[in-house]
């Protein structure tokens, strides 16, 4: 009986090594699944980041766009103004002028008669 005993504790021991072994024979089937994963997750998400950089990069394109568009706007009406002052300066300037040569010529007039 001893013998058997000895037998079966044999058997139950190398029973249990075997599955320890196929255990550990899956846990790398398992790690090699997992860092698969990890690829593909990091590729997603690299792909995942290229398209939100592109996407941002199109907005701040179109934001720098408008921004143009303003400064134009307004440079041409800075133009605009510029020329309605210009013209609005030049009638007061000949109205000055006229109104010195009036002066002078009342000057003239008023010396010429003392």
């Amino acid at each position: 009986m001893s013998e058997s005993q000895s037998r079966y504790s044999i058997v139950e021991r190398l029973t249990e090594r075997k599955l320890n072994i196929i255990s550990a024979k899956s846990e790398l089937g398992e790690a090699i699944t997992k860092k698969e994963n990890e690829v593909e997750e990091a590729k997603k998400n690299l792909e995942e980041y290229k398209q939100e950089s592109f996407r941002e990069q199109a907005a701040k394109e179109q934001q720098l766009a408008r921004e143009i568009e303003r400064s134009q706007a307004r440079l041409a009406l800075v133009k605009s103004q510029k020329t309605q002052k210009e013209s609005a300066y030049d009638l007061q300037l000949k109205a000055v002028d006229e109104a010195l040569k009036k002066i002078e010529e009342v000057s003239k007039t008023a010396g010429s008669q003392s």
